[in-house]
């Protein structure tokens, strides 16, 4: 997004379900802020439920010519995307297994400079935060802008209806503001103008009341 054409080209969003449980309350939660994020004017969201993916265990091999394509197609995906959605169960005070290979699978190219949001889903009351704050330390390893906005989920089998919307109205936004954050802050970050403030800014004179006291 640095010319004017690619200024008007939509905002593009994709939210990871760390779980591969069939009805996943995860995959529940990422859709929902997905539809936070498709809020913003032109702004195309994309699920990525890592079920439809055959991916391998990462083995740190410089060797990928025997990879399965699904590999490369999520690459792909998440680098086209201009911000992120991570989504996890708590498992044991952590991030899951399967979402800790994807994110192994990836690195740099693919989150370098995006924005990038979570949530987090448990069976207990506690909540997510451990796997959350966990993830919010892989963001800043790869260089993502982890935004503030987070939303744990505890006890989700008894918040989600039928309908798979969740029953608490606070708790239903907070988890769309996840996905509404990420979308404004990867279009901000992206757009022409935004860009050409940074320039200006980054060449305009010292501070006249800078220096030392």
């Amino acid at each position: 997004m640095n010319t004017a054409d690619e200024e008007h080209q939509p905002c593009k969003i994709v939210g990871i379900s760390g779980s591969l449980r069939s009805g996943s309350y995860t995959t529940l939660a990422v859709r929902l802020a997905l539809k936070g994020a498709e809020e913003l004017e032109e702004c195309q969201t994309k699920l990525i439920d890592l079920r439809d993916y055959q991916l391998l265990f990462c083995d740190g091999k410089d060797d990928e010519s025997q990879f399965p394509k699904d590999v490369f197609r999520l690459r792909e995906e998440v680098k086209q995307a201009h911000g992120i959605i991570l989504d996890t169960p708590e498992y044991h005070g952590g991030y899951s297994g399967v979402l800790k290979n994807a994110l192994d699978l990836m690195g740099f190219e693919e989150f370098e400079g995006k924005m990038l949001g979570l949530l987090g889903v448990s069976g207990g009351a506690m909540g997510a935060f451990g796997a959350m704050n966990s993830l919010r330390e892989v963001g800043r390893a790869l260089h993502a802008w982890v935004v503030p906005e987070q939303a744990s989920i505890p006890q989700a089998w008894q918040e989600f209806d039928d309908a798979g919307n969740l029953k608490n109205p606070k708790l239903d936004e907070r988890v769309r503001q996840v996905g509404r954050q990420v979308a404004r802050f990867a279009y901000l970050h992206g757009s022409c103008e935004a860009n050409e403030f940074l320039q200006r800014w980054e060449k305009a004179r010292e501070n006249p009341g800078g220096g030392d006291r």
